[in-house]
């Protein structure tokens, strides 16, 4: 009797065990490493069981095989997947987003360092390819993918371009923290217009608590066009300050140079009575950021200057290779007048520069950037320093010139002496109204000057792309929805 109990709780004893081992097993079995494609691609964890996530971007089902393209946007090359034809899926198209699970291995290819051999694929998201505006074998231009913004981050093309846009985000952050700027949150939502043009676009609650008449802030408010004012008071406390932030122009916005809301990089130097001061800080970043990007996404840049701009990277390596010249503005007045070309707008001394004649003396420098200095103070706003120069009266700005864009920074130093610029804002009847500016100048004024540069503009500058509206993820139409 005890003998049959004893046998019969071993056994019960036994199989507990034995569940208690797969129970074990269940739970030490090793979760699949989650790499990006980009890491997968580099060889990290190589041998190793992993989860990749991302689209297809192609499908070649074969008898015994199925080879799919994994994109997950960390890289331009997409990773390869290879399985057994029964883990085929008629949900598997291009433009699916999928999850697969599998061993990282080395590929016998020289095309690629690595694929994945899939144990498991899964379906996450669905895409019919019939509807599907990109096709898998089509190579789409810059203005057929314009007309799907909300889809355009799918191409190629496009993730590349936002790869890149964040790259010389950071290189530019990079540049002004390695040389002692302090970066400052300007206001979006303003009452100045620095601009001094007009082009602004109004804010006003929707709430109808609110009277028409009635101004939210008791004045009227505006979207910002430039934090440059707002730079000025920072830099009557620091020596070095920069903003980085979206800027908005009420202006025709369907031109393929024109942008109602666009990025402006915005700096400030205290203590500085010199142009060249200026001059070197906007080279230094563009060489700077430049060089970042091409660091950190030369694949993403050559898709640019193989296939969208051919022969544009020879421009980009003139530019880094060679000193930026500076003329003045009455040194280019003297060029263009010389010149053959026949241009629409006039070229006499003291006419604004035209994008036309910007390109031309771009191209008469050599195809590089080119500081033009010294504009007639009639052109410049209230802010610019008088260089007290007879008789042509000019003004201590300057504009930097770039390939294939014209205008990408423009700057000046303020202008520092109460009485004149007192008399400046009286002149054109400002002084109520940038009261405080003139506080400024009375309590610890020291001389200074700074420069906003076109975000967008840069990278039309180095991709060589001609239409501002392919290198901004959102650009706004007037006629299109805004997402």
């Amino acid at each position: 009797m005890f003998q049959a109990v004893a046998k019969t709780l071993s056994v019960a004893s036994t199989s507990s065990v034995s569940r208690g081992i797969l129970s074990i097993r269940h739970y030490c079995k090793k979760t699949p490493t989650k790499l990006r494609v980009s890491e997968a691609i580099s060889g990290a964890e190589l041998g190793a069981n992993v989860k990749v996530q991302g689209w297809v971007r192609s499908v070649r089902p074969q008898k015994a095989n199925l080879f799919l393209n994994v994109n997950d946007g960390s890289s331009l090359q997409s990773l390869q997947i290879v399985a057994t034809s029964e883990l085929n899926d008629p949900l598997l198209t291009f433009g699916s987003a999928v999850e697969v699970t599998g061993i990282l291995k080395k590929s016998p290819h020289r095309n690629q360092p690595v694929e994945l051999e899939a144990e498991h694929i899964h379906v996450i998201g669905e895409c019919n390819p019939v509807d599907f505006p990109f096709k898998i074998k089509d190579r789409h231009g810059l203005e057929y993918i314009r007309q799907f913004p909300h889809l355009r981050c799918r191409t190629n093309v496009f993730s590349s371009l936002l790869r890149i846009r964040s790259e010389a985000t950071s290189g530019i952050h990079s540049y002004f923290k390695e040389n002692g700027f302090v970066q400052i949150h300007t206001p979006v939502i303003t009452s100045n217009d620095c601009e001094g043009a007009g082009e602004l676009f109004q804010v006003e609650p929707s709430s109808p608590e609110y009277e028409e008449d009635q101004n939210f802030f008791s004045v009227p408010a505006f979207l910002t066009v430039s934090g440059q004012l707002h730079l000025e008071v920072m830099s009557g406390a620091f020596s070095k300050v920069y903003t980085f932030g979206p800027t908005f122009r009420a202006e025709n916005s369907q031109s393929r140079r024109h942008l109602a809301e666009f990025y402006m990089v915005e700096a400030e130097v205290s203590f500085t009575q010199s142009i060249e001061d200026l001059t070197k800080v906007m080279e230094d970043m563009f060489r700077s950021a430049t060089e970042h990007v091409l660091a950190h996404c030369a694949e993403d840049v050559d898709l640019f200057h193989k296939h969208v701009t051919p022969g544009h990277k020879d421009t980009v390596d003139a530019m880094l290779k060679r000193r930026f010249p500076t003329i003045t503005y009455s040194e280019a007045i003297d060029i263009l007048n010389r010149s053959s070309e026949k241009f629409t707008f006039p070229t006499d001394w003291g006419c604004d520069l035209q994008t036309e004649h910007e390109k031309y003396l771009v191209k008469h420098c050599g195809n590089i950037p080119v500081f033009v200095t010294d504009y007639p103070y009639d052109l410049k706003p209230f802010y610019a320093r008088d260089n007290q120069d007879h008789p042509e009266h000019t003004a201590a700005a300057v504009d930097l010139l770039v390939p294939g864009v014209g205008e990408l920074c423009g700057g000046s130093l303020r202008e520092e002496r109460l009485d004149l610029l007192r008399a400046r804002l009286e002149e054109v009847g400002l002084e109520d109204t940038y009261s405080w500016y003139l506080d400024l100048r009375r309590f610890g004024s020291v001389p200074h000057g700074g420069f906003g540069l076109g975000f967008e503009r840069y990278l039309q500058c180095i991709l060589g792309v001609d239409n501002i509206k392919d290198v901004i993820p959102f650009p706004r139409f007037s006629h299109s929805c805004l997402l």
